[in-house]
């Protein structure tokens, strides 16, 4: 399959921040509340995020489900792997489990 520049980018910042949120605004400006529950989970969990604005970048807002098979925003990665989205951070965030996936990926190597 021939590189896809896009493809390249999501996949680097994926691979560089051990915990990765695309997501409609910022952490600190969320735009939907899907977003905003989501990184708000995250920070209860106490992560420490990397987002990535989908609303200012269409190339990734348009890539990105194909690259992580996950059709919605916003979209949590943990060590590159694609988590879920904003059900299922909240869902691990209730049950103690964010908090320690969390733990685990910000471990010092």
């Amino acid at each position: 399959m021939a590189s896809n520049p896009v493809m390249d980018r999501i996949k680097a910042e994926v691979e560089a921040h051990p915990i990765v949120l695309f997501m409609k605004g910022t952490a600190q400006f969320p735009m939907c509340g899907f977003s905003s529950r989501a990184s708000q989970a995250l920070k209860s969990a106490g992560a420490h995020l990397h987002t990535v604005n989908v609303l200012e970048d269409a190339e990734i807002r348009a890539n990105l489900p194909r690259y992580s098979d996950w059709p919605t925003f916003p979209q949590l990665f943990i060590n590159g792997e694609l988590i879920g989205g904003c059900d299922i951070t909240v869902e691990l965030f209730e049950s103690g489990e964010l908090a320690r996936m969390v733990a685990e990926a910000q471990k010092p190597a």
